[in-house]
């Protein structure tokens, strides 16, 4: 076995960086806490993504949130997307404890109760800044995804899109998207074959069907306007610290297709918005997705083939990305490799599954002569932890039995009055929780059936000539009026695809947004 004094040199000169860094907590070596010897992540490669695993109740969410508290401190803003609930107590700070107390000493630094610049967001009707995006952001590959569609579903949707596009119909909210199915299906049917090709009644008919699903499980409350800009994440306190956004997401565990696709669609619309950056001293933004089993159980192979993709181009942008999970094989092997700072809680080994996601789970971390990891993993008390990250150089530095330090913050969550106070107090909630319902395809589509139904009404619906052609293109002369051609400003950007164009998504018009 090798001596304390060789495991005490190598790690500190495997954990000594040049730049700044945020202290995880002490190591343990052979049931013995090294006081001062401490183990630490550097800012500048937390870009490099990350993975938080352990089973339930050995204290993933304090490590979540003592990540977070050190982004924040270092001016680095954070995005929690909390399933649980769990979260919201970083807000306020914590309270003296005389475990914690004595958890610190043996750590070797000072604790300070703090509490931290917080925003409660929601996709939902529950208390939060609401998040919304419309149904031309997603795009209809990402639409088709959520929806299930077959090949030759997703490619009727993928037309209408394109129709929506070339006549300059707004597809803000589902509503918008339902009246151009049924306009395409019906009314419209001869117009969009002489172009497009002929619908298939049976095939929109299911579209339809599963968009009126989709509203039931609470999708209508997401889509619309004002559009959420990512930008409005990057913000900072008055004393520099960076603002902890938090995504409430409790009453969304039982749809996690929604899930899933919202957290892909807002990776790749930061991707499309912000700029690269290099090699940056400490990342623009660090995305923590809790419970990721939810976003990648549900995913096809394609989905999961678009969000390898993502995370491999995202980080260039300074982006990191950390999944929390209770086991690292709810993880696909190609995200997983590309995960540079792994905290691995105990693991449970109650059966022969067990023990193989244990042998698993250990082939991970590097190889370490002074663990036994494979025991190790089973035996780590709670609020312990094994720990590597990737130095300044991109190496992974040494497997670490980390007694892991407690979050200055509030370990619990805040009351439903503290809540509505944090959220009341945001200028964001000014911003984005009126709701603007301005004219978009259902309104558009409406006008042109009541020109249509007046024409037919006055004894005009005659076969279209050269004398009548300007009355069949009153359509035409909507959409060139200045109010729509302000609309077209706005939908113009949707043309343009981005490098992840193959998501089906837009890029974003600020159009009509914070008025």
């Amino acid at each position: 076995m090798p001596s304390k004094e060789l495991f005490s040199s190598t790690l500190d000169i495997s954990y000594q960086f040049s730049g700044k860094s945020i202290i995880l907590g002490a190591a343990i070596f052979n049931g013995e806490v090294l006081t001062h010897h401490l183990v630490n992540v550097p800012l500048q490669t937390i870009n490099r993504h990350g993975l938080i695993a352990g089973a339930t109740g050995t204290g993933k969410t304090k490590s979540l949130q003592l990540l977070a508290e050190g982004l924040s401190d270092n001016g680095v803003p954070v995005l929690l997307m909390d399933i649980k609930g769990d979260l919201s107590g970083l807000a306020k700070e914590g309270t003296v404890n005389p475990k914690v107390m004595e958890r610190m000493a043996k750590i070797g630094i000072d604790w300070k109760a703090s509490g931290y610049p917080v925003e409660l967001f929601s996709l939902s009707e529950q208390p939060g800044i609401r998040l919304r995006a419309t149904v031309s952001e997603f795009g209809p590959v990402l639409f088709a995804k959520i929806l299930e569609l077959n090949n030759v579903q997703q490619g009727l949707l993928a037309m209408i899109f394109k129709y929506a596009d070339d006549k300059q119909l707004p597809l803000l909210d589902l509503q918008d998207l339902k009246a151009l199915i049924q306009f395409v299906s019906d009314e419209g049917k001869q117009e969009i074959k002489k172009t497009y090709g002929a619908i298939s009644t049976a095939s929109s008919g299911t579209i339809l069907r599963k968009i009126i699903e989709l509203e039931q499980q609470g999708a209508s409350v997401f889509f619309g306007e004002p559009s959420f800009d990512p930008h409005d994440l990057l913000r900072t306190d008055s004393s520099g610290r960076g603002y902890i956004n938090i995504i409430r997401l409790t009453d969304l565990q039982s749809k996690p297709k929604l899930f899933s696709t919202f957290m892909l669609q807002l990776l790749a619309e930061i991707f499309s918005s912000f700029p690269e950056e290099g090699d940056a001293e400490k990342p623009k933004l660090v995305i923590f997705c809790d419970e990721a089993h939810l976003i990648f159980n549900e995913a096809s192979k394609q989905l999961l083939n678009e969000i390898d993709t993502t995370i491999k181009l995202i980080r260039s942008k300074g982006i990191g990305i950390i999944f929390c999970t209770q086991n690292p094989q709810d993880i696909p092997a190609s995200v997983l490799s590309q995960l540079g700072l792994k905290i691995q809680h105990a693991l449970r080994a109650f059966t022969a599954a067990d023990r193989k996601a244990i042998k698993l789970a250990a082939e991970n971390f590097p190889s370490s002569e002074f663990y036994k990891i494979n025991d190790l993993i089973t035996q780590l008390g709670i609020g312990e932890a094994l720990v590597t990250a990737l130095n300044e150089q991109g190496t992974p530095t040494m497997l670490v039995h980390t007694l892991m330090s407690s979050p200055s913050s509030r370990m619990d969550i805040l009351t439903d009055s503290e809540i509505q106070q944090n959220i009341s107090g945001s200028k964001l909630t000014g911003i984005y929780n009126q709701p603007i319902d301005r004219q978009s395809a259902f309104e558009l589509l409406q006008k042109r059936m009541n020109l249509m139904h007046d024409d037919e009404d006055s004894g005009n619906s005659t076969p279209a000539t050269k004398q009548n052609k300007a009355e069949l293109n009153t359509f035409d002369k909507i959409l060139k009026s200045p109010l729509t051609r302000s609309i077209g400003v706005t939908v113009a950007g949707m043309v343009t695809r981005t490098l992840l164009g193959s998501l089906g998504l837009k890029s974003r018009s600020t159009s009509g947004r914070r008025q």
